[in-house]
C-alpha cells in the first residue's frame, strides 16, 4: 500500500521517469536536487524562463514579488507562488499548484494540482496529484533523537536509511488544518487527516485518520 505504484499516478508529474526507478517513494528523496537540474537543462526556453541559475519558471506561472526561489527549482505552468513563500531549493512544483503565503518548501516533489496554501512547511516529502495541506499543517522531517527514520505499519518496520524524511502523500490526500505529519508518515490515496492530528506511520488509502489508534474507512 505504500509503493510508488500504489500511491501515485505518475502521469501528473515531470518526475515520472525519475520516480519510475524506485519501489518506495522515499528512495527518491536523495536525488531530487540532481534530478531537477537535469530536467531544467532540457526545458523549452519558449515555455520556461531561467530567472536565475538553475531556477526555471513557466511563463504562465505567477510568482509574487516577495517570494524567494532558491536553486534548484522548477515552477510549473499556471502555478501561483504567493507572497513571502520561501522555496529553499530542490523543489519541483507541478502545474496548477499553489505555494501560499509564508509556505516553506525544501527537497520536495509536488505533483500537479497540489495546494500548500497557508503557513505550511513541507520538507523532504512527496505530495501526490490533487493533495492538499490545510492551513498550518506541516511535515516534521527529522526525529527528535536524530536517528534514521523507520516507516511503521502496525508490527511491520521498514528501515529507510534516511535521516531527513517528512511525509509521502498519495494522490487526493486531504490534510486538515494544523496537523503535524511526523517523520516517516505515509498516507495512501484518497485519505483524510483530521485537523490538529499528530500523525505517525502508515495511513491506508481511502481512510480517515482521526487520532492515534483511530483510523476508519471512508464511506462513499
Amino acid at each position: 500500500m505504500y509503493t510508488i505504484k500504489d500511491m501515485y499516478d505518475l502521469d501528473h508529474t515531470m518526475a515520472k521517469d525519475y520516480l519510475s526507478q524506485f519501489e518506495y517513494p522515499w528512495e527518491a528523496l536523495k536525488g531530487i536536487k540532481d534530478m531537477i537540474i537535469e530536467l531544467g537543462k532540457g526545458l523549452d526556453p519558449a515555455e520556461y524562463d531561467e530567472v536565475s541559475e538553475n531556477v526555471w519558471v513557466h511563463k504562465t506561472a505567477k510568482v509574487f514579488p516577495s517570494a524567494y526561489l532558491g536553486a534548484p527549482c522548477i515552477i510549473g505552468p499556471e502555478t501561483e507562488v504567493r507572497h513571502c513563500a520561501f522555496v529553499r531549493g530542490s523543489a519541483l512544483v507541478g502545474a496548477n499548484c499553489v505555494v501560499g503565503n509564508s509556505v516553506e518548501l525544501k527537497n520536495v516533489i509536488l505533483f500537479d494540482n497540489v495546494q500548500t496554501p497557508h503557513y505550511n512547511y513541507v520538507g523532504d516529502s512527496i505530495l501526490g496529484h490533487y493533495s492538499h495541506m490545510g492551513a498550518g499543517s506541516i511535515t516534521s522531517n527529522v526525529k527528535a533523537d536524530k536517528k534514521l527514520v523507520v516507516v511503521k505499519n502496525g508490527t511491520e518496520r521498514i528501515e529507510t536509511g534516511i535521516k531527513k524524511f517528512g511525509a509521502m502523500l498519495g494522490d487526493h490526500v486531504e490534510v486538515g488544518c494544523n496537523a503535524v505529519l511526523n517523520p516517516g508518515t505515509v498516507i495512501g490515496r484518497w485519505s483524510n487527516v483530521y485537523p490538529t492530528s499528530c500523525v505517525r506511520g502508515v495511513v491506508p488509502e481511502h481512510s480517515i485518520y482521526k487520532n492515534s489508534g483511530e483510523v476508519v474507512d471512508k464511506q462513499e
